[in-house]
């Protein structure tokens, strides 16, 4: 199996090498970032699969710019967010999963290998619909043009006297 790449985003190096090791040792390629801007320059040099970031580092809105970079970014990765306070009103954020620092490794494995599965599904359902032919709408017949542009004809004198009418009046 190919080694799925990672961008680990986090200001706290104990959590940023600890994650890396345990990503690392269950096939994931892992590159890391220690600030927003790192993260947002290594998203435009190499794709990834998935990046999980943190909310707060340099600033507290740093894990919102790197979602955003992710979100732009042409290859469409998977977006989790990593955090110690999870009951924070996160409301807003574009994040895949929101993730738990605290969670037992196994929990926190099994979330990221959820959401790689329902990522790569939701993309090959996009990249399905794209593929797929728009749906043809039928011509008409040439008697409904004929008739269809009758009708408008028609109407068309009628609203003219009703105006010219009007104008006489006054």
């Amino acid at each position: 199996m190919a080694k799925r790449r990672v961008l680990l985003v986090d200001d706290d190096v104990t959590v940023l090498l600890t994650m890396k090791a345990v990503l690392e040792l269950n096939s994931f390629d892992v590159d890391t970032a220690a600030s927003a801007r790192e993260a947002k320059s290594r998203i435009k040099l190499r794709e990834y699969q998935i990046i999980i970031t943190d909310m707060r580092m340099e600033s507290d809105a740093s894990g919102r710019e790197v979602i955003q970079a992710a979100r732009n970014a042409p290859y469409h990765p998977a977006i989790a967010l990593l955090t110690a306070y999870p009951e924070d009103d996160l409301g807003g954020l574009e994040a895949d999963k929101v993730l738990v620092k605290a969670r037992q490794t196994a929990v926190l494995l099994r979330d990221i290998e959820k959401l790689l599965e329902t990522h790569s599904a939701k993309l090959q359902r996009l990249a399905n619909s794209a593929a797929a032919p728009a749906p043809v709408k039928p011509k008409k017949s040439a008697a409904k043009r004929l008739a269809t542009k009758k009708l408008s004809s028609k109407k068309a004198p009628i609203a003219r006297k009703k105006v010219a009418t009007k104008k006489r009046k006054r």
